[in-house]
C-alpha cells in the first residue's frame, strides 16, 4: 500500500510512523524541510518530498497510469484498485487546508482521493466536494482521535465519503494504523468531521468536570496530592478515563500546576459543536459552558484553566504557557 502524506506535524509524522510500521509505503511532504529529511531518516519506506508536484511524482512511481482529467465518466472498480493516486492532507484546518486541497484539485487525475484528516469544518468539506466531484477525484474526511500517542500506536478515525468502492481502496489504511475498533466509515461526505466536532464537544465538557473537581479540591480546606487523587480516581471509580490518566502525569510533573498559566485556546470544534446544537434546536448547555470557561481562561488565570491546558499538553501536546 502506497500514499502520501502532507504535514509532518506532531500528527502527521507519527501517522506516518505508524504507517511504515506496518510495511507501507509513505512519500511525505512538509513546509519544514527539517520534517522531511527527519521522516526519511525512519524508514527506507518514505520518501521525501520538497514540493507538492515533487510529492505526485514520487507517488507516481510503479503506479499505473491514472485516467484523463478530461473525463468525469465514473471510474471503474480496476481503475480505482490499480491506479489512484491517495493523498492525505494532515495541516491546520481552514486556510492551510483549504488551499492544499484547492491546489491538488488542479493536479491530480480522475479516480485520485483525497483524505482530509485535520480539524476541518464539514461544511468547508461540503463546498470542496462539489468541485472535486465534478472533476472525478475521490474526496474523504477523516476525523482523527487519540492525539500524539494514537497517531503513533493506533488512533481513532471516523471516515465520511460518498464513494463506497474508493473507501474500499483505503480502508487498509485505517485498518493498519487504528486502534482494534477504532475507526468508522460514516457514510455521506462530511459526516467524519461532523462525527468528530461532536466527540470535542464532548471532550470539552469532560475536561472541564474534571477540572471543576480539582478547583474545589483546592479551595477545600484539606490538603489533597492530586497525583494521588487522579491515580485513585482512574482505578475502578466510575470515572476512571484516558483523561484521568493524563492528569495523573501532569501533576505528577507539577503537584499544583504552579508552573504554569491556566490559558486555555480552543481549536474551533467545540465552536462548531454548539452552533450546530443552536441551529437543531438541541440543548447542549454543558459544552455550551464549558467554552465559555476556556474563554474566562484568557481574561484570569485559575486551577481550572491550569488543568485543562495541562490535560490538552497531555493528549495532543498543546502549547503550555509558563510562568
Amino acid at each position: 500500500m502506497k500514499f502520501a502524506m502532507i504535514g509532518l506535524g506532531k500528527m502527521g509524522m507519527n501517522l506516518v510512523k505508524n504507517a511504515v510500521d506496518h510495511d507501507m509505503e509513505v512519500v511525505a511532504y512538509d513546509l519544514e524541510r527539517s520534517a522531511v529529511e527527519e521522516i526519511q531518516q525512519y524508514s527506507s519506506k518514505v520518501k521525501g518530498a520538497f514540493d507538492i508536484d515533487d510529492l505526485l511524482t514520487k507517488l507516481s512511481v510503479e503506479q499505473a497510469h491514472s485516467p484523463s482529467t478530461d473525463s468525469v465518466a465514473p471510474v471503474s472498480r480496476d481503475e480505482l484498485t490499480v491506479s489512484p493516486k491517495i493523498i492525505w492532507v494532515m495541516v491546520p484546518a481552514g486556510h492551510p487546508t483549504n488551499s492544499t486541497i484547492d491546489e491538488l484539485t488542479e493536479k491530480l487525475s480522475v479516480g485520485d482521493i483525497i483524505i482530509d484528516g485535520g480539524n476541518s469544518n464539514y461544511k468547508d468539506n461540503l463546498l470542496q466536494n462539489k468541485i472535486l466531484a465534478e472533476k472525478g477525484i475521490r474526496f474523504f474526511d477523516a476525523g482523527t482521535s487519540g492525539g500524539m500517542e494514537g497517531a503513533r500506536q493506533g488512533g481513532n478515525f471516523m471516515i465520511g465519503g460518498d464513494d463506497k468502492e474508493a473507501w474500499q481502496v483505503i480502508e487498509p489504511i485505517f485498518q493498519a494504523i487504528a486502534q482494534e475498533g477504532g475507526y468508522l466509515y460514516t457514510g455521506k461526505l462530511g459526516s467524519g468531521h461532523y462525527l468528530k466536532m461532536i466527540h470535542n464537544g464532548i471532550e470539552y465538557g469532560m475536561m472541564q468536570a474534571i477540572a471543576e473537581g480539582f478547583e474545589i479540591l483546592e479551595a477545600s480546606p484539606f490538603d489533597y496530592d492530586y497525583e494521588a487523587v487522579a491515580k485513585l480516581w482512574n482505578h475502578g471509580s466510575v470515572i476512571r478515563s484516558w483523561l484521568m490518566e493524563l492528569a495523573e502525569e501532569q501533576f505528577a510533573k507539577d503537584p499544583k500546576l504552579d508552573e504554569i498559566i491556566g490559558r486555555v485556546q480552543s481549536s474551533g470544534e467545540g465552536k462548531w459543536t454548539i452552533e450546530e446544537s443552536l441551529d437543531l434546536r438541541v440543548p447542549a448547555p454543558v459544552i455550551a459552558l464549558s467554552l465559555m470557561m476556556r474563554n474566562r481562561s484568557l481574561q484570569d488565570d485559575t486551577m481550572t484553566g491550569k488543568v485543562v491546558a495541562a490535560l490538552r499538553n497531555g493528549f495532543g501536546g498543546h502549547d503550555i504557557e509558563r510562568k
